[in-house]
């Protein structure tokens, strides 16, 4: 049986086919999904009502972490270029006659300024998964130029989030059941307002000064 893309995101959407932008927004619901940008290979989306904060081992909200799935449309080129590696590769070429894209699964550490393509899924033009990979090397972001494409395409998702937060919180609580601590709030209140996080920084800094000239004193 063929395994279908995520439930929860499919039964949101529509149908989606390869072809450019002008002609993607008719088929793909702008109420769930954002366009960001179209190459010549492909069109980027990210889906606006699935992304959420991360959270703990112990179900507390994580602040620093987002989490996001996209969906990439294929041109005829793309599409011949993934089947062409796939041969090369030896892999399974079983349904890819009918691919049109990919969904991907982001994770952004914002502490460590990467992101992470923590799955990745070939799709067909009936939402059926072909192929699954999984990676868990992180990319930083400060290596991709504001020309490079999908740097591009994670400070568009980035900016979305920035603007978003309360939303994105309270989502995270009620469909993931996460819980807000203290550091958490603290967190969020530093991503609304970065002002904050730098008079916290500040004052740190402040006061190692004077314990450092305290020492010296004593020396």
């Amino acid at each position: 049986m063929k395994m279908r893309w995520g439930a929860g995101i499919l039964a949101a959407a529509m149908l989606f086919i390869a072809q450019p932008q002008a002609q993607a927004d008719e088929v793909i619901s702008p109420d769930i999904y954002q366009w960001v940008q179209s190459t010549s290979r492909q069109n980027y989306f990210f889906n606006k009502q699935h992304i959420y904060f991360g959270q703990d081992d112990k179900g507390v909200l994580d602040a620093n972490v987002i989490l996001v799935p996209v969906l990439k449309t294929y041109d005829a080129v793309q599409i011949q270029d993934v089947q062409a590696k796939r041969r090369w590769k030896m892999l399974s070429m079983e349904g890819y006659e009918d691919l049109v894209g990919c969904a991907e699964y982001l994770r952004f550490d914002l502490a460590a300024d990467t992101v992470t393509v923590y799955k990745h899924e070939d799709l067909d033009s009936e939402w059926g998964v072909l192929g699954t990979t999984t990676n868990s090397k992180p990319v930083k972001l400060a290596d991709l130029s504001e020309k490079d494409v999908d740097g591009v395409f994670y400070r568009a998702i980035l900016k979305y989030a920035n603007a978003h937060i309360d939303e994105m919180v309270e989502r995270t609580e009620k469909q993931k059941n996460a819980k807000l601590n203290d550091a958490a709030k603290k967190k969020i209140a530093e991503l609304k307002n970065p002002a904050e996080k730098k008079t916290d920084k500040d004052a740190k800094a402040d006061k190692k000064d004077k314990k450092d000239k305290k020492d010296k004193k004593k020396h």
